[in-house]
């Protein structure tokens, strides 16, 4: 019998540092950068167990039932093979990011209360990809939602605070529309387990019809605009070049995907069932956010707001290929989900380093870094050339398989779309690499030094990442990690459509 005990773990550990280390005296600033580190440190052992029990079960999915009440009355969590995809970005990107803030939150006061909503927020998504159930979906879901809006106004400045009000008017009126469907569903067919739920849907009446399809477009229109994707995108770009640093590599880096694109997936392939209409739907709102984002991006000057942008436009990638619903297709979109993780963090990071260094993020004041901050300017150089997808970078992989997916369906046209992206995301980068990187030091950056030591670590261990995470791509690996992951999302679809022949 498999041992469940450490999936709870995952939503227990961060649930307890964020109501402990805001505990610890203002004065003891270390003690909370410790109990922080371990927090996130224990966080990524239990996803490695986790990948122990995955691997030690047959079917490749393990249930814990809370309280030992078994669904459909009690709460369940699910393991799989995509829960545990999912598990492991949000741990990797949390341990660097947390690392990361123990030196970079010294410009800030009230560094307890900081790692108690952050920890609050990493408890959010890890709860939303662990439940079996939609109503604690979407409890989970406002948890993380509610901690990260504290967050982005955490330096309560007017930037900051109107970004924040933004933010928490747009992400309400999304869990509005998550949490109405999710009532139209409950009152037609009486359960919020998921599996249940979608057993119940496929085998209605036709007269049901309309409420499933009105439910789908609720949940469609709010997980959209959780994962920004266009046209629900505009709370983000304000949002993200607004929060710490730690906290945009984490809003870009792992919770758009957590409570967007997961959320949005799962609703899709495992409870509704992925039908022509709605992939082409997916892939056509991901084709619009991987133009319209990059052209965003391109005419930006600053760094942080620039990359909020290229959140945009990357997601869209993700979502093409996950919309495609072809076997290569939704390989390719959470393969690339975990590749943006993790260049996408790494360069946000860097935004920071940078003006954390020289006060600014405007990239034409800057120049010459590089030679001032060579690991800031390095990790950079990694980082910008993974997300505009040049070889043998992570982004290189995973961008080119989504563009073999849409041409192996037939959607041409998305595959042009998918290189322009690339193309000119590749423009924008050489701006940030030239304006902010490359020439001559600027007399004002004269004495600009390097990142402290953990800051420079936390972005070293993710510039590696950039270039190992291209192993997936080898199919001994691909087929341990990826290929099972999109398998839980093929597996929900089978038998309700044929994709291949979708028009």
């Amino acid at each position: 019998m498999v041992d469940t005990g450490l999936i709870p773990l995952a939503v227990a550990i961060p649930l307890g540092a964020g109501f402990l280390i805001p505990l610890v005296p203002k004065k003891a600033v270390r003690v909370a950068d410790a109990l922080a580190v371990i927090a996130a440190t224990g966080i990524g052992a239990v996803v490695a167990g986790m990948f122990g029990l995955l691997r030690s079960d047959a079917e490749h999915s393990i249930v814990y039932a809370v309280g030992g009440w078994k669904p459909p009355f009690g709460i369940s969590m699910v393991l799989d093979s995509l829960s545990w995809l999912m598990l492991a970005v949000i741990a990797g990107v949390a341990l660097c990011s947390v690392v990361y803030a123990t030196q970079y939150m010294d410009t800030y006061t009230a560094r307890g209360k900081f790692y108690g909503l952050f920890f609050l927020m990493v408890a959010g998504m890890c709860g939303v990809v662990l439940t079996g159930d939609l109503f604690n979906m979407y409890v989970f879901m406002e948890v993380a939602a509610i901690s990260s809006y504290a967050l982005v106004a955490f330096g309560c400045e007017a930037e900051e605070l109107e970004a924040s009000f933004k933010y928490g008017v747009l992400g309400s009126a999304a869990s509005f529309l998550v949490l109405f469907a999710l009532a139209m569903l409950y009152g037609r067919f009486g359960t919020v387990n998921l599996v249940h739920l979608s057993e119940k849907i496929h085998a209605a009446p036709p007269e049901a019809g309309g409420v499933v399809t009105f439910a789908e477009i609720l949940m469609v229109a709010g997980f959209g605009l959780k994962a920004a994707l266009v046209p629900f995108h505009a709370w983000l770009p304000d949002a993200h070049p607004s929060a710490p640093t730690p906290v945009s590599a984490m809003l870009s880096g792992v919770l758009i995907k957590a409570v967007g694109v997961y959320s949005l997936a799962r609703m899709v392939f495992n409870v509704f069932g992925l039908t022509p209409d709605v992939s082409y739907t997916l892939m056509l709102v991901a084709a619009l956010s991987m133009v319209g984002g990059v052209l965003l991006a391109v005419m930006q000057w600053d760094f942080k707001r620039l990359l909020a942008y290229h959140s945009i436009s990357q997601i869209g990638y993700v979502v093409l290929g996950i919309g495609l619903g072809t076997p290569l297709g939704v390989m390719a979109g959470l393969f690339h989900l975990v590749n943006h993780s993790v260049f996408k963090s790494l360069l946000f990071l860097n935004a920071g380093a940078v003006e954390r260094a020289t006060g600014t993020r405007r990239l034409d004041e800057m120049g010459g870094l590089s030679e001032k901050m060579p690991l800031t300017g390095g990790t950079s150089m990694v980082a910008s050339m993974s997300i505009a997808g040049l070889p043998p970078f992570n982004g290189f992989f995973s961008k080119t398989l989504v563009i073999l997916a849409c041409v192996e369906a037939g959607r041409y046209g998305f595959a042009l779309l998918a290189v322009l992206g690339s193309v000119l995301t590749l423009a924008s980068f050489l701006k940030v690499q030239k304006y902010g990187f490359f020439g001559d030091v600027a007399e004002r950056w004269k004495n600009v030094r390097e990142a402290p030591v953990l800051m420079s670590a936390a972005m070293l261990v993710l510039a590696v990442a950039c270039l190992g995470l291209s192993l997936l791509v080898v199919p001994g690996i691909r087929d341990i990690v990826l290929v099972p992951a999109g398998q839980v999302l093929l597996a929900g679809a089978k038998g309700v459509t044929t994709l291949a022949s979708a028009p």
